[in-house]
């Protein structure tokens, strides 16, 4: 959706020291989508660095 793997953005999420748990993370991606967008703007960020 937003340019990541599930395993990629849980790697980057892990990189980035956010934790959140699996069940969180999907209702983040279904009822707040700005959220979600910031949370994988950071996983991203941490795969990058």
């Amino acid at each position: 959706m937003h340019g990541l793997s599930y395993s990629q953005l849980i790697h980057g999420l892990s990189r980035a020291e956010i934790e959140v748990d699996r069940k969180v993370l999907a209702d983040i991606a279904v009822y707040d989508s700005e959220a979600f967008a910031a949370i994988v703007s950071a996983a991203k960020e941490a795969l990058a660095a």
